[in-house]
């Protein structure tokens, strides 16, 4: 399993996913998950995937056009004047592949090489936009009703996302609260894993404004995990404390 987070802010774009792909828990791996090509001053596009790795791989190989030399490789969505183009060709793709897979493994293929993605990015002269595409291809866009997209496991960390998220936050603000949201994650499920790929794009500068790997080692992220389970803890000590008797029995 996974988690990746996409957040739209008025500033940009913020972006965040795991690394642990597994196959049951005795073979657990690292893959990078967010990808990412840029022209600089035109256009910078991501995507986070979710879901079956070889599908996912196969999306990013054929972006890619890696059956080409390495001289004659172009990315196929570096061409595309919008971003709703780019969604609509990047679901085009995702959808072909999951059928030639499925096809290819006949039955027993049904349903086992889904994937989904995020996609994220700027277009020059055009705002930051941010994409949910799902298995069969077709997409939706972030809102203002709706200005972030999760994939995988999202359960986890969506509460703390709905509470702490403001369009108008700063990057810093918006790194901190995707943090506490994975970490909430990375305590409850254990298909989730350091390390954590952060990207942040600003708005017009199309390329990345901050980008790192966060290891299971790192002392700012280590720092807000024990901070944030301090502070639940504090939260609920200070909540009204619950009795087994009514008020009106203890008169």
């Amino acid at each position: 399993m996974t988690y990746c987070v996409g957040m739209v802010l008025d500033k940009g774009l913020v972006l965040m996913s795991d690394t642990r792909t597994n196959s049951g828990v005795d073979n657990i791996s690292v893959f990078r998950k967010m990808f990412h090509w840029s022209v600089p001053g035109e256009r910078i596009l991501t995507l986070m995937t979710a879901g079956n790795l070889a599908t996912t791989q196969a999306v990013v190989s054929r972006l890619e056009e890696r059956t080409k030399a390495p001289s004659d490789r172009q990315n196929s969505l570096m061409e595309l004047p919008t971003m709703f183009q780019v969604a609509a060709e990047t679901g085009k793709l995702l959808r072909e592949v999951i059928a030639e897979t499925q096809t290819d493994n006949g039955a027993r293929g049904k349903g086992r090489f889904t994937a989904s993605i995020i996609l994220a990015g700027q277009i020059k002269g055009m705002e930051p936009r941010l994409f949910m595409i799902y298995p069969e291809g077709n997409f939706i866009e972030a809102s203002f009703d709706t200005p972030f997209f999760q994939i995988g496991e999202t359960k986890y960390g969506r509460p703390i996302i709905i509470r702490g998220y403001d369009r108008n936050m700063s990057f810093e603000d918006a790194v901190k609260l995707m943090m506490v949201s994975f970490d909430s994650t990375l305590k409850a499920n254990l298909s989730v894993g350091l390390p954590l790929d952060l990207m942040v794009i600003e708005r017009d500068a199309f390329e990345p404004t901050h980008e790192r790997r966060i290891e299971g080692s790192d002392p700012y992220f280590t720092a807000i995990s024990d901070s944030w389970s301090d502070a639940l803890r504090s939260a609920f000590h200070s909540l009204p404390d619950y009795s087994f008797y009514q008020p009106d029995e203890l008169a």
